[in-house]
């Protein structure tokens, strides 16, 4: 039976970066040595950093004055990295989940933190809006897809101040003004790569201006460099996820770049979004303006709860994989990251159909 992996993360990753890692495990740039086994410091792996660095600034036209770096400890991380390279007073973030609340966590080990608005109040089902960012913050933060809720923020925001985004789970779905943002970090295991490495994407000139003494590998600095060669080269980088990751990103601009891979993403999501209004079994969780096109989250509507575990027995025996939502929802979530087929989403369509004659 086929399966159809909707898996919130790890993601299902496009078959071509699978069979190359495959190949690159047994036999990498045709040195008779594997990618697991390989050196950092070999030519071979020094052009492959460069050329994902590349790739990433070609797919979102990252500007020059922009670094790219490839850091392990995932986005959580970067909870606690971002703060302490450019908090200095203040910072404010908008609180739009259990990520975004994590992320304000950490950040008040280093300074005052506002959160200038959150949706915690009716559990995350809507992204606020009408605040107010802070002028005299050092710098404001959001999370622009929350895979847990099913939200998104589909647009590059105006801040008056530097703007930080997590964009774990919804980069390189959609286009990007770059220039828009001081930061942009994330987990790779969601769109671009498996598990094991982070991504940020920093603005330079913002470092080197808080007051206090950094840790070496805490310090963006360290691992920026001075050239494109030592770039996330300070320690040894995780090479087989930046491998991973290069040959996905290499799939996404044979597809036609980000720009295609927008009109894909919409596609799948709309076809989903409508098979939920129109099915009377099921209803959506998040507010309409805010659906995200990574995460699609839906319980089973009114009169029809006692159906649940049998609606995930039924899913599983059709093959569909990892679509019980996550437990601050409940029902099911969907997640139709990238390198989720089209085919995969018609197939869970075609469940709830087959469920709803059945029931």
């Amino acid at each position: 039976m086929k399966k159809h992996n909707f898996n919130a993360g790890p993601c299902v990753l496009p078959k071509p970066a699978i069979e190359s890692a495959i190949e690159a495990i047994r036999d990498f740039d045709n040195t008779g040595i594997g990618i697991l086994e390989i050196s950092h410091r070999t030519p071979g792996w020094e052009r492959i950093m460069q050329e994902t660095d590349q790739l990433w600034r070609e797919l979102l036209n990252i500007p020059d004055n922009y670094a790219i770096l490839f850091l392990g400890g995932g986005a959580s991380s970067q909870f606690f990295q971002v703060p302490a390279n450019i908090l200095s007073k203040k910072a404010a973030y908008l609180q739009t989940g259990v990520w975004a609340k994590k992320a304000i966590k950490e950040a008040k080990f280093y300074g005052e933190v506002e959160v200038v608005a959150s949706s915690e109040d009716k559990n995350y089902s809507y992204v606020p809006k009408n605040y107010t960012i802070p002028a005299d913050a050092d710098y404001f933060h959001i999370t622009t897809n929350n895979t847990i809720y099913g939200t998104e923020i589909k647009v590059d925001l105006d801040s008056p101040v530097t703007l930080v985004a997590d964009m774990s789970s919804d980069i390189m779905s959609r286009p990007v003004d770059v220039s828009k943002y001081g930061i942009i970090y994330g987990g790779a295991q969601k769109n671009v790569g498996p598990a094991g490495v982070a991504f940020v994407i920093i603005r330079k000139d913002i470092l080197g201006k808080v007051e206090r003494k950094l840790q070496t590998m805490v310090d963006y600095r360290t691992h920026i460099g001075e050239s494109i060669k030592d770039s996330s080269m300070f320690n040894t980088p995780p090479v087989f996820s930046i491998f991973v990751m290069h040959e996905t990103l290499k799939w996404v601009k044979e597809l036609g770049g980000v720009e295609a891979m927008h009109k894909i993403n919409q596609e799948k999501a709309q076809l989903l979004y409508d098979e939920i209004e129109r099915n009377k079994m099921f209803v959506g969780t998040a507010a309409r303006e805010d659906r995200s096109i990574m995460n699609v989250c839906f319980v089973m509507a009114e009169g029809y709860q006692d159906k649940e575990s049998a609606f995930l027995e039924f899913a599983k025996g059709k093959g569909m994989v990892g679509i019980k939502g996550h437990r601050s929802v409940g029902g099911f979530r969907a997640s139709i990251y990238n390198a989720c087929p089209k085919e995969s989403v018609e197939a869970l369509v075609d469940c709830m159909k087959e469920f709803e004659k059945l029931n």
